[in-house]
């Protein structure tokens, strides 16, 4: 079983949309118990071209689970929902 974090944040600095997003993540991951880490389009060209226009991008094992907005309550879901 792998100990990565199961969700990315992918931002930019200067991004208010970026710092809601965070602060959603972190309520989330209080009540999973689980991680998250954070990217940075200005690091990585190939994040910038997929998602530079859509920021905040969240990722669940490495998969777009929503932009702009986290939807706290249907990322909780997916979090605790046995993986078949």
């Amino acid at each position: 079983m792998s100990t990565d974090p199961r969700l990315t944040l992918i931002t930019r600095p200067g991004c208010h949309l970026c710092e809601d997003a965070k602060a959603a993540l972190d309520r989330v991951v209080a009540v999973t118990g689980d991680r998250w880490i954070e990217k940075d389009v200005t690091e990585d060209i190939e994040l910038e071209r997929d998602y530079g226009d859509r920021l905040p991008v969240v990722l669940l094992d490495g998969k777009e689970h929503g932009y702009w907005r986290v939807e706290e309550d249907r990322l909780l879901r997916d979090l605790t929902t046995p993986q078949l």
